[in-house]
């Protein structure tokens, strides 16, 4: 083909327009016009009939895509992994593979979710069913539909070679029934759970996240931190001090955590005569100075922050003090404590506090309350050796929440901490946090009005601003919280199985030491949590008893179909998504109640993760 010769600058949108109509007018050996990429398909399946009829290996590859999720047009990082893919493609293609051309479109989660709130003006998931949950489904089935359709001709302009014909889409009934009888299988070998967890929540989005998902919302950010004081019951005039960057959390605060191991000192402020335990290593040690410049890289100390003082600078600037005495952490444990909080309801609910109360296990219903049980401990050791209560940032004394901290959770149970949940699903304080209530707990003013709680009390050591690295929500950008909620989970003791298949992997390129990577993630990983409490998604195939409580897994179309004993009708003919699946009820095989379909819907990641079957449509044809 020849090009005009141009004097100028070329006319690159003209060259592709150009080299696109060459394709379309290539001819097959018999001379009808079928296209470039049709003319390479028909004559690699060609050789490869041939190869049989000689009795050889047929040479095939088989491509799966990594799809871009169909919820805006193309972005230029979308390009530059389409070029990869589509020079892989005819890598094999030119040596005569006979190669499987399928497109892909990841279609459900919260990012289809947000643009689908700011289209029909709503913001919060009271609104989303206030206008139906229909009408809200139908919606993101549209925006995924539009922007299939845009990205697809976008790719064609790029160049990128593909069966547009049969593109997958992980909203399709085959891709959810295939999850379905994966979750089934899940179940059945017993790795399928509801739990109760402290997970990252936003208040925005109304859901949890999993620890993997938040990886991309951490942001360095500025906080008011506190140093607070703890009076030490039967010891007067002495304290605990501590030390958190989250001061809403302190509301629900029941235990305080110190390393057994470490040197505490035990000194007297010369102003007030009151007597401080803290890490005597945290006296002289320059805050942040290391922790900066390994967390954060080359990134510049934050405009207009301070710098960190250390706690002798601090107690300088309140009058002089002295060190009275030494002992290790070991000798504190065991001390009890006023909680900063202790006048809220809240904190007088024996058993801890939580809504609704399942949330609290049964077992701990008795413990005592929080204002009546806070006490130090332990905070001992990780797997990996390393103590939980590291030196440097704060006292050496951690405040613990058990209803508001991952790792303070694992403390209340070993511990016997009771738990105080004291958000809502929009991240705000419930009933039972006096003032405080109906108050979002990241919203400065709120903290700004605990801080001054704590200075009118006495309890206020001193605060700073704070600047460290926070998980954001990934989609909608704000703050995220840590909040006591039930989820359902996929356990990982299974690990070996998938590490031995892992192994089978070839990884490339090599350099990259994908095996050992993939290997690490497994064997560190948690448990893997597939809930979300949100609408448009993989409706979690988990039907709940409301008489005794149990749950089934129905594993596809057909077993719900012969399961169902009441509101098939409203749902045949129709995906299934909220509100569809959700009318449907069976009858329990324990007790003979009705089951219905909890709410939740599944992880994005399920999506991505059954697309090797439910795209060779493994489950209706195995040939």
């Amino acid at each position: 083909m020849a090009f005009e010769k141009v004097e100028s600058r070329p006319d690159f949108p003209a060259m592709e327009r150009a080299v696109l109509k060459f394709w379309e007018q290539v001819r097959d050996e018999s001379g009808r016009v079928v296209g470039a990429f049709e003319a390479l398909r028909a004559k690699n399946r060609r050789a490869n009939e041939a190869r049989e009829v000689e009795g050889d290996q047929a040479k095939r590859w088989s491509f799966l895509d990594g799809p871009i999720t169909a919820n805006n047009p193309m972005g230029v990082h979308h390009a530059w992994g389409r070029t990869y893919k589509d020079a892989f493609h005819r890598y094999f293609a030119m040596n005569g593979c006979e190669c499987r051309y399928q497109n892909g479109f990841d279609c459900q989660g919260l990012w289809v979710e947000v643009e689908v709130e700011k289209e029909l003006g709503v913001q919060t998931k009271a609104e989303v069913e206030r206008i139906g949950l229909d009408r809200f489904t139908e919606a993101c089935k549209q925006r995924v539909r539009k922007y299939a359709a845009i990205q697809s001709e976008q790719s064609k302009r790029l160049g990128y070679w593909m069966d547009w014909n049969d593109s997958y889409y992980t909203m399709s009934d085959e891709n959810n029934y295939a999850i379905w009888s994966f979750l089934k299988k899940c179940h059945e070998k017993g790795f399928l759970y509801k739990g109760t967890d402290v997970m990252p929540w936003s208040g925005r989005a109304g859901c949890a996240y999993s620890h993997m998902e938040i990886a991309e919302g951490r942001k360095l950010v500025t906080h008011t931190a506190v140093f607070v004081r703890f009076p030490i019951r039967g010891r007067q005039n002495e304290y605990l001090l501590v030390w958190t960057t989250t001061p809403w959390t302190l509301t629900s605060n029941t235990g305080a955590a110190v390393s057994g191991d470490w040197k505490y000192v035990k000194v007297r402020a010369k102003r007030d005569g009151a007597v401080y335990y803290f890490a005597a290593e945290n006296l002289r040690f320059q805050r942040l100075a290391t922790q900066y410049k390994e967390g954060f890289g080359s990134q510049p100390w934050p405009k207009d922050v301070p710098k960190l003082k250390t706690l002798h600078q601090m107690f300088q600037e309140q009058g002089a003090y002295e060190v009275i005495g030494e002992l290790p952490g070991s000798e504190l444990v065991g001390w009890t404590y006023d909680g900063p909080f202790d006048e809220l309801p809240a904190q007088q609910q024996r058993g801890g506090f939580a809504e609704p109360m399942d949330l609290i296990p049964a077992e701990q219903r008795d413990w005592p309350c929080g204002r009546d049980g806070h006490k130090v401990f332990d905070a001992g050791r990780d797997s990996r050796g390393e103590p939980h209560v590291v030196a440097g940032e704060g006292t050496g004394i951690v405040h613990s929440a058990p209803g508001c901290g991952d790792i303070d959770h694992k403390w209340g149970a070993q511990f016997g901490l009771v738990a105080i949940a004291p958000l809502d699903a929009e991240g705000r304080f419930v009933e039972g946090f006096g003032p405080f209530t109906g108050r979002r707990a990241t919203d400065p003013e709120l903290v700004e009005e605990i801080v001054e709680n704590l200075r009118e009390k006495g309890l206020l050591f001193a605060r700073e601003v704070y600047p460290h690295v926070y998980p954001h929500c990934w989609r909608t950008g704000d703050e995220l919280v840590f909040r006591l909620v039930d989820e359902w989970f996929i356990s990982m003791d299974w690990r070996d199985e998938i590490k031995k298949v892992a192994c089978q992997v070839t990884w490339l390129p090599p350099a990259m030491r994908g095996r050992e990577r993939e290997l690490d993630w497994l064997t560190t990983m948690k448990d893997w949590m597939i809930s979300k409490k949100r609408y448009w998604g993989l409706a979690l195939p988990i039907w709940e008893c409301s008489d005794c409580g149990t749950f089934e897994v129905i594993g596809g179309y057909a077993e719900l179909k012969e399961r169902a004993v009441e509101g098939w009708e409203q749902f045949e003919g129709k995906s299934p998504h909220r509100p569809y699946v959700d009318f449907v009820k069976i009858r329990c095989n324990r007790c003979g109640g009705p089951a219905s379909r909890v709410s939740d819907v599944g992880n994005p990641w399920l999506d991505a993760g059954i697309v090797a079957y439910s795209t060779t449509r493994y489950a209706t044809d195995r040939a």
